[in-house]
């Protein structure tokens, strides 16, 4: 099928003006810090961002004077756009993602998927550097165009029906924060077995986290700036005391191609699934700055720490069964209890490594909370102007509950979710490809953003939503899991990843 649809054909730039009418909508002689609920629920069409000092009531303003960022969804203009520290692109990322939260996501390779080390490892890297592409690619949409991800689709899927998306990309982030949290509140546990619980652990870092992501863009990327550093070391340490058991692998048949191509597509759900929040993190930087440099940023900055952590972890689940006491505690704690039997040897230093691998993961989940709130703010219109903590403390209210109840089943609700999630994520990412490629010819200027939040000069994302529709007649088909395997799976494996994507752009 192709894709098609028509959109307003007039460039952003000279023609978008900053709007703040909701200034005016205020009662005559009230004070300009007291404007109140009122100021919160009027939002205009095509408002853009701008520093509001006068609109703020102290309260807030005591917030935003510590640091945390003004700015919710709005689009950036040019000339704020103006931030050339393009190397922070890589390092938010590479820090966020050089944690233990990848570790699990490769231990299913040979623990579920019963894969060899040698196929694991093959399938983690050329999936992996395949599926890169795509959101490294819809990442440069952030700074040249000053929309954040999510606003973004909403040239080629609408005002109204990308709330479908928002959801689904809402969950996605989320599930992947639970993850993380699940697995350091299983490593802080193990540190001293029977004292502290997985839940105990799971809220720790959670609320950790929120402080973090509370702050906003430019805390998050000073935190991912230097939190790499002693990541890498406590990771390079674990190896070193450890490493000697994981040449011990569990003998396997010979992989099928069905093995292969069912892993690979949770591969593919853990990197494509990035193209719905990579823009939120560059729609400062100047517009400049040319398309490879900020790709090549991103591409590496997503791929370099995640293909290590995940082969890592193939290797420590193909351990997991031949070295002694390894696989109990992989059955108690999981993934930290694997790292505490490989940290045993150097006893009391062990558990503090095993602390400051359970916290490598608050850059990861505050960089995650980060987008929720976004796309939660985008819900509803009058969402615009309500501050961007209230969603974060709302996000993190909804991922302690969800992650405790996750953690009583953690590698079940692993597989499933990232199985479940590479289907959308294909679909979505291709229609947004599509639309700056084949329809915008890469012209940036054409996100016009007079009309980001104008239903009426939107396109419908009728088009949009057909095509993705019709691709699931194949995609159904060729998906494999513990609930259905469709006819064409039952050959070839679960290819419905592929096909979500492919077929979109056909």
């Amino acid at each position: 099928m192709f894709f098609s649809r028509k959109s307003d054909g007039r460039a952003a730039g000279a023609g978008d003006v900053e709007k703040d009418g909701s200034h005016e909508q205020q009662q005559q002689g009230q004070n300009k810090h007291t404007n109140g609920l009122a100021s919160l629920l009027t939002v205009e069409d095509g408002v853009v961002y701008k520093p509001e000092a006068a609109e703020h009531t102290r309260w807030y303003q005591r917030l935003l004077d510590a640091g945390v960022e003004e700015n919710g969804i709005k689009p950036v203009p040019a000339e704020k756009r103006t931030n050339t520290q393009y190397n922070n692109l890589f390092t938010v990322f590479f820090t966020g993602l050089l944690c233990i939260l990848p570790l699990p996501t490769g231990m299913l390779a040979t623990t579920v998927f019963q894969l060899s080390l040698r196929d694991a490892s093959l399938t983690i890297l050329f999936f992996s550097a395949f599926c890169t592409v795509a959101p490294a690619f819809m990442g440069c949409g952030g700074y040249k165009t000053g929309l954040r991800q999510m606003i973004q689709a909403r040239y080629s899927w609408g005002l109204y029906i990308v709330t479908i998306l928002l959801v689904l990309n809402a969950a996605t982030v989320t599930g992947f924060s639970i993850v993380a949290a699940i697995v350091s509140g299983q490593t802080i546990a193990a540190i001293n077995p029977g004292n502290v619980s997985v839940t105990v652990g799971i809220v720790i870092v959670i609320l950790a986290s929120f402080v973090l992501s509370l702050l906003g863009y430019r805390a998050l990327h000073i935190w991912e700036r230097w939190q790499w550093i002693p990541n890498l070391v406590v990771i390079t340490i674990t190896v070193g005391v450890g490493g000697k058991q994981l040449v011990n692998q569990q003998e396997v048949p010979a992989a099928t191609a069905s093995q292969i191509l069912s892993y690979a597509g949770l591969i593919a759900g853990y990197f494509i699934t990035f193209g719905g929040t990579v823009s939120d993190f560059s729609i400062y930087h100047d517009p400049r700055a040319p398309l490879w440099k900020v790709f090549t940023y991103l591409y590496l900055g997503i791929f370099t720490p995640s293909v290590p952590l995940l082969i890592l972890g193939a290797a420590m689940g193909g351990a997991v069964p031949v070295v002694p006491g390894w696989a109990e505690a992989y059955e108690l704690y999981g993934t930290g209890g694997v790292m505490a039997a490989m940290l045993e040897p150097v006893g009391g230093f062990g558990k503090f490594v095993l602390a400051l691998l359970a916290l490598s993961v608050i850059g990861n989940i505050g960089v995650s909370m980060y987008p929720v709130a976004l796309n939660l703010q985008m819900l509803l219109p009058v969402f615009t102007k309500v501050p961007r903590f209230i969603f974060t403390l709302a996000v993190t209210a909804l991922m302690i509950p969800l992650s405790i109840t996750a953690s009583r089943a953690w590698e079940e609700s692993l597989e499933n979710f990232l199985a479940v999630i590479g289907y959308w994520a294909g679909f979505f990412d291709a229609v947004l490809i599509e639309e700056i490629v084949v329809f915008r010819r890469l012209n940036w200027d054409s996100y016009d953003h007079s009309i980001w939040n104008v239903g009426r000069k939107l396109p419908s994302g009728i088009a949009a939503l057909v095509a993705s529709l019709l691709s699931l007649g194949l995609v159904i088909p060729s998906i494999s899991e513990v609930w259905f395997v469709g006819p064409f799976a039952k050959t070839t494996g679960d290819i419905g990843f592929e096909l979500a994507f492919f077929e979109v752009q056909t």
